[in-house]
């Protein structure tokens, strides 16, 4: 079993590494009872001398006692325009798996939409690949109960610039707009889709 950390890294430096190490090191202890901590800052130095385009890259991070391999992506933002609604209450992601098979078996089920919407038992969740922020007007709010709780969301948890509940598919009237959020996309992104294009 091996884990995966994406890290977001643009004109030489890392976005949110804090957040990742912690939950790396979080995964490492709780699955393989590792007491010992990587130090992200310092696994990753060597590489950031290597990559010297200034393109978004999605730096993954496979391991799973220790660091397996570390390889660049050129990242380009997905387009993102609706989304399907799939029921799932077995799905099970708390932590970030590389093999992805629950997740991908879902994708099947999207027909014409671009993405997903996990729903596990009655509850919205998160997108097949990023976390979900509904705003109502006024706030922007994620659902309290995520399939994995992603290092954006953690970010903007602790910056109080959104809120929690639990959300489900007849809420969806009380929101204008989904706002997906991951390590790749940060909230000034704006990867916004509106509520009438979840199916």
């Amino acid at each position: 079993m091996q884990l995966l950390e994406t890290i977001r890294f643009n004109l030489g430096s890392f976005s949110n590494l804090d957040l990742h190490q912690e939950r790396l090191n979080s995964s490492r202890k709780i699955l393989f009872n590792c007491t010992d901590e990587i130090d992200l800052n310092l696994a990753l130095a060597s590489y950031t001398t290597k990559i010297q385009s200034s393109q978004l890259h999605k730096c993954r991070v496979v391991y799973d006692t220790e660091i397996r391999y570390v390889e660049f992506i050129p990242y380009k933002i997905p387009i993102i325009n609706s989304l399907k609604m799939v029921n799932c209450d077995e799905i099970k992601y708390d932590h970030k798996y590389a093999v992805r098979d629950g997740i991908n078996n879902l994708m099947l089920h999207k027909d014409n939409a671009d993405d997903i919407i996990i729903i596990k038992n009655g509850l919205i969740t998160d997108t097949s690949y990023g976390n979900l922020l509904f705003f109502n007007g006024l706030q922007w709010v994620t659902p309290a109960q995520p399939l994995l709780k992603g290092t954006q969301r953690a970010k903007l948890l602790k910056q109080e610039q959104i809120i929690t509940a639990e959300i489900r598919p007849a809420d969806l009237a009380n929101f204008t707009k989904v706002r997906i959020i991951n390590a790749m996309l940060r909230f000034e992104d704006k990867m916004d889709v509106v509520v009438n294009k979840i199916y």
